[in-house]
């Protein structure tokens, strides 16, 4: 885990250098003394907590936290209030506007490194139960919540690009007899093994695999034409032939294959994506079908 980074807003500079020295041992410390600033860097997403005065000179520090608790880029950062006013209705002011804990001035260097550490650990913890919730746990791929969450966003994204999107859902071939075969446990090392596979024929960091449930796999490939999805699909099939996985009980190898639907379409934001997973699906079974271990490419669009 890298170093947590903080964004300090405080027009005040010699209180600004006070909590920039407090905490720069610990944290990474950007500092700017403007709400117009602030929202600047804040909602560029990458900052893990946020310092914010309320009594800035260009805009007021409720309104610079309403701003970023609005915005997808800034809504989950914890944002601290640091303020000189001490009434219950500018408490309930700031927790209102979205903030979750007020620092009073003068500054105490204690207080302020122990609400720091404290809110830091909180967003830490929250993160990582974020990520897990979106890992399937025994692949380490994205999980189907991942699956439909990216193939929305990029359908509508490349709606608006007029752009082509891919997707290839695949599966293993006579996955129930192999565990009937090998056990539950030799079920599992199996897909480990296949999802390890299945990424390294992934081209592009925007090129997304997930596993879809069960066996079933689901790649995404935005911006990606059909013959690029092809050969991204086919590297998939042989990359898994050539690891050799012994299955005696397989109807179609004495090893471990995989079967695979692929459809390309320029989204439409008149249809759903769970259009595309369904010419896709329709794909795959075609492909298992006519002999399973291959690639079948849609005729749908």
């Amino acid at each position: 885990m890298g170093r947590t980074s903080v964004l300090v807003v405080e027009d005040d500079s010699t209180i600004q250098a006070l909590i920039t020295a407090v905490l720069a041992l610990n944290f990474d410390v950007t500092a700017v003394s403007t709400g117009k600033a602030a929202l600047e860097h804040a909602l560029t997403g990458n900052f893990d907590l946020i310092l914010l005065d309320v009594g800035l000179p260009d805009i007021d520090g409720f309104s610079v936290c309403r701003q970023i608790k609005s915005d997808p880029r800034g809504r989950e950062t914890p944002v601290i209030f640091l303020t000189s006013r001490n009434s219950a209705q500018d408490e309930v002011n700031g927790l209102e506007a979205g903030g979750i804990d007020y620092i009073a001035k003068p500054i105490n260097p204690a207080i302020l490194r122990a609400r720091v550490n404290n809110h830091a650990e909180l967003k830490h913890s929250r993160d990582t139960l974020t990520r897990l919730a979106r890992i399937d746990s025994l692949t380490g791929l994205p999980n189907r919540r991942t699956f439909d969450d990216v193939l929305e966003r990029e359908w509508r994204r490349l709606a608006r690009t007029n752009s082509p999107l891919s997707l290839i859902m695949f599966d293993v071939d006579h996955f129930k007899l192999y565990n009937d075969t090998y056990g539950h446990g030799g079920g599992d090392l199996c897909l480990r093994h296949i999802a390890e596979s299945a990424v390294s024929a992934l081209q592009r960091p925007a090129d997304m695999i997930a596993r879809y449930g069960g066996e079933e796999f689901a790649a995404i490939l935005p911006d990606t034409e059909v013959a690029g999805a092809a050969a991204v699909a086919e590297a998939i099939r042989e990359g898994i032939a050539v690891l050799k996985i012994e299955h005696e009980t397989s109807q179609t190898a004495p090893c471990v294959t995989v079967s695979l639907g692929l459809v390309t379409s320029v989204p439409n934001l008149d249809r759903v994506p769970e259009t595309l997973v369904s010419m896709a699906d329709r794909a795959l079974y075609a492909a298992k079908a006519s002999g399973r271990n291959r690639v079948v490419i849609s005729s749908e669009s």
